[in-house]
């Protein structure tokens, strides 16, 4: 085992984004956007949680959503080959009491993530992010006890991470993104993305 760590984003990587899926069940269009959409992530959870308070939605609603989401296809796969080949974490804005089931269909990786504040009655009163900067701030945490990292993402909040470390890639990101930095190789396929990490970690 080298001395290497994969860091992943997980909604738009390796399952589909939550809150897009949430936004079609409830028929609550508004709700698409996502960190491609709007890259300051306080002001894009607010506004959220302000829709799911004037509908009357709370976490029991997006968790029913939540179970019926599958990871996309190949992302199993492609994360049992890698964590095969070195250690993997899923570095992910979203929150644990999302994640949860979503972890289990993908093998149980660890994910670091944050946590929702819910009353009692099941609404979403909050949200507390594990620190500021997570995935950036993660990633150098990492690197500061030795290890290199490698990382992948599809959105503004995952740049931060992929340009730190010894490699980095996009995976199925936005036109605009690839445009905006072309130094930053960009794949689409697992196939791709598991080869550019290995050639890294083999580097």
């Amino acid at each position: 085992m080298s001395m290497h760590i994969v860091c992943l984003d997980l909604e738009g990587v390796l399952v589909p984004e939550i809150w897009i899926a949430f936004a079609k069940e409830s028929g609550i269009p508004e709700l698409t956007r996502t960190t491609r959409d709007e890259p300051d992530y306080d002001k894009l959870m607010n506004w959220r949680l302000g829709i799911l308070r004037e509908h009357g939605l709370g976490l029991k609603q997006i968790q029913e959503t939540i179970s019926k989401i599958d990871p996309l296809p190949g992302a199993k796969e492609f994360l049992d080959e890698l964590r095969r080949i070195t250690q993997v974490i899923i570095i992910s804005d979203t929150f644990t009491q999302f994640a949860g089931p979503l972890m289990e269909k993908l093998g149980l990786p660890t994910i670091f993530c944050n946590s929702l504040e819910v009353a009692p009655d099941g609404a979403i009163t909050g949200f507390k992010m594990r620190v500021k900067d997570s995935k950036l701030t993660t990633v150098k945490a990492l690197q500061s006890i030795g290890y290199e990292t490698i990382a992948a993402g599809d959105s503004h909040n995952d740049l931060a991470m992929i340009q730190a470390g010894k490699a980095g890639f996009l995976f199925r990101s936005t036109e605009q993104i690839k445009k905006d930095y072309p130094e930053i190789p960009a794949y689409e396929t697992y196939e791709e993305l598991f080869d550019a990490i290995k050639e890294a970690i083999e580097r």
